[in-house]
């Protein structure tokens, strides 16, 4: 398997389902700042030019992160990615869904990039704000899922690949994470070197 991979983006996520998984992957670096989701040679082989993508063995290509996350789960099953029976799935799925399209593209994306979107600052400023809020609700949901628990569902699952790497932005964001999201976050950061 190939990922492409852009350090800082949320293919660090599936960077972290690879590593708990154990399986040989080769890491090509896509750094989407210089632009190399865009050259002719990417767009070949991921015509939606961004980041992650996996060149599964048989040369084929998945895009994204739900998608990529669903199938190594279910390509290595012994690596407990999703938990036993289909309503306790349904709800891993359901949270990460919620935390790339929601936190991540309505909230994350806001906060750190609001000139994609706005010229104005004024509006810039308002549009970041709403960002921010996203990820605080956000944060204090994925705090109550937690509770006490090591990880969001108890076990390690494609979903704390996904908060992982939501967390890892919050300096970015401008949002501080719930001191027990801080200990949650060392604890994936330990779990796999990321």
């Amino acid at each position: 398997m190939k990922l492409f991979h852009s350090p800082g983006s949320c293919s660090q996520g599936i960077q972290m389902l690879l590593d708990v998984i154990g399986a040989p992957y080769e890491l090509v670096v896509t750094e989407l700042a210089k632009g190399a989701h865009r050259d002719p040679a990417y767009l070949s082989l991921n015509p939606k030019g961004k980041v992650p993508a996996l060149m599964l063995p048989d040369g084929s290509v998945l895009t994204e992160f739900p998608v990529i996350a669903y199938w190594l789960a279910r390509s290595f099953p012994e690596a407990n990615l999703l938990p036993e029976g289909l309503d306790a799935e349904i709800r891993v799925m359901e949270l990460t869904e919620h935390i790339v399209s929601g936190l991540h593209m309505r909230g994350s994306v806001f906060a750190m990039a609001p000139q994609k979107f706005l010229g104005d600052e004024a509006a810039k400023a308002e549009l970041r704000k709403h960002g921010q809020e996203v990820i605080a609700d956000g944060f204090q949901r994925l705090s109550d899922q937690l509770g006490d628990k090591e990880f969001l569902f108890g076990t390690f699952t494609i979903t704390d690949a996904a908060a992982g790497y939501l967390l890892s932005w919050a300096d970015r964001i401008g949002v501080e994470r719930p001191p027990e999201l801080d200990a949650y976050y060392e604890r994936l950061t330990q779990l796999t070197g990321n």
